[in-house]
C-alpha cells in the first residue's frame, strides 16, 4: 500500500534566511537541532549517501536532497553559495568501539567536508564527530589547511567536548564540535551548558509512551522518494514496536531488576560467557534509569546485549519511537526503511539539543 505524506518541515528560503547545506544528512539530525534554533535556518540542499536516511531527509525536510556521496556531488553538481554548512563526516575509523583503524578511508572524508567549504564559501561552519576525532591526525591536519597557502585559509575554528545532556538532551552523549567561521565575520562562540547538574531524565523523554508496545512489525507501507520505492514513511509515533524474543531472554529482562543488568542474574540465566566475569561490559542487559539521562543511543540500541538498552521496568528494550525521544526527533518526522535502517539513522543522529544550542549562537552573530 502506498501512502503519501506531507513533509512536515519543507521550509522555503526568504530574503531573511540563514542558508545551510548539510553534509552527510542521514535522517537530519542537525537540521533538526537548527531547525527547533529558528525558523530563519532553512536547508537548501543536504547530501547523503545512505538511500534510505536521504530518503528520510527528503520526506521530513522537502525534495532538496543530493541521495549520494559528498565526493561526487560537486561533480554533478553547481555546490551552492550557503550561509552555513553542517555535517559529521563518518567516523567508524577513529571510534572508540571495535577496532580503529588510522587508514580507514571513513576518516578522510572530512576533505570532502572541506571541499565543498571551499565551494560555498559560507559564513560559519559545524562539524561534529565522536570525541576521538579531538586526537586524531585529521584534526590536525584539518588546522593546518587553515594557515595561510591552504585550502581554508580564509577559515578559522575551535573545538570543544560537548556532551549533549548538558544541553537538555535526556541522554549523555559527548560529541567533538568544531565551530568555524569565515574570517570575515564575528566569530560565535560556543553554547554555555545549560543543563548542567540538572540534566533531563528518560522519565521526561518517555511520558506519554506505553509501557505495552503497539505491535512488531512496521506497517506495510511503500512510496517513492529520492527515486527509488522504499517501505514507509512511517511516523515517529508509528515506531513503538517490539521483537520476537527468545524464552530465554524474556526469563532474563523478568530477572533484572530496576537499575540492574546481567550482572543481577542468577547462574542459571546467564550466558556462558558471563559466568565468572565480574568485569567490564556492566551495561550489558542493563535497564535504562528513569531519573537519569540515557547511556549514548547507538545504532543497535534494540538489542540488550549490546548495552544499557532495556526498558526502564517493562521486559524489552527500548522501541524506535523512545530512542528518537531519546535523540530529540519530533513525533511528525517521517522515517523510510527496514527497521534495522531505521534503527541506523535514528542511532547515528546528533541530539536536536546539542544542534540547537550550536545554532543559537551562530544565530547572535549572523
Amino acid at each position: 500500500m502506498e501512502k503519501t505524506l506531507a513533509a512536515p518541515y519543507d521550509r522555503k528560503a526568504t530574503t531573511d534566511s540563514i542558508t545551510m547545506v548539510d553534509l552527510f544528512a542521514g535522517a537530519g539530525g542537525l537540521t533538526n537541532g537548527f531547525y527547533s534554533a529558528s525558523e530563519r535556518f532553512v536547508t537548501t540542499r543536504a547530501v547523503e549517501l545512505d538511500k534510505d536516511a536521504a530518503a528520510t531527509f527528503a520526506t521530513t525536510f522537502g525534495n532538496k536532497v543530493y541521495a549520494g556521496s559528498v565526493t561526487d556531488w560537486p561533480l554533478e553538481e553547481t555546490v551552492p553559495e550557503v550561509d552555513v554548512v553542517v555535517g559529521g563526516p563518518p567516523c567508524q575509523g577513529f571510534s572508540l568501539l571495535g577496532k580503529r583503524d588510522a587508514n580507514d578511508e571513513r576518516n578522510f572524508l572530512w576533505r570532502e567536508y572541506a571541499h565543498v567549504l571551499k565551494l560555498s564559501r559560507p559564513k560559519y561552519f559545524v562539524l561534529e564527530n565522536v570525541p576521538a576525532f579531538a586526537k586524531s591526525q585529521q584534526l590536525v591536519d584539518l588546522t593546518a589547511s587553515t594557515r595561510p597557502g591552504g585550502d581554508l585559509e580564509d577559515f578559522d575554528f575551535e573545538w570543544r567536548i560537548l556532551n549533549a545532556a548538558d544541553y537538555g538532551a535526556p541522554q549523555a552523549r559527548k560529541r567533538a564540535i568544531v565551530l568555524g567561521w569565515r574570517r570575515d565575520v564575528e566569530a560565535p562562540k560556543f553554547p554555555a551548558p545549560t543543563h548542567a547538574g540538572k540534566h533531563a531524565s528518560v522519565r521526561s523523554a518517555f511520558q506519554g509512551i506505553p509501557a505495552e508496545v503497539a505491535g512488531i512489525d512496521l506497517p506495510a507501507r511503500a512510496s517513492t522518494s529520492t527515486g527509488r520505492e522504499a517501505r514507509g514513511p512511517f511516523r515517529t509515533t508509528e515506531l513503538h514496536l517490539g521483537r520476537r524474543y527468545a524464552p530465554i531472554s524474556l526469563a532474563r529482562f523478568d530477572a533484572i531488576p530496576p537499575g540492574g543488568s546481567r550482572r543481577d542474574l542468577p547462574e542459571s540465566l546467564q550466558a556462558r560467557c558471563w559466568i565468572g566475569h565480574h568485569s567490564g561490559a556492566g551495561d550489558v542487559m542493563g535497564r535504562l534509569y528513569w531519573d537519569k539521562p540515557s547511556v549514548t543511543i547507538r545504532t543497535e540500541f534494540f538489542k540488550p546485549e549490546k548495552g544499557r538498552y532495556l526498558h526502564p521496568i517493562a521486559p524489552r528494550a527500548i522501541t524506535h519511537l523512545e530512542a528518537a525521544r531519546l535523540q530529540g526527533f519530533t513525533d511528525e518526522h517521517l522515517w523510510v526503511g527496514s527497521k534495522t535502517s531505521i534503527a541506523k539513522q535514528i542511532g547515528n543522529a546528533v541530539p536536536r539539543w546539542l544542534g540547537e544550542a550550536v545554532a543559537r549562537e551562530i544565530l547572535k552573530v549572523a
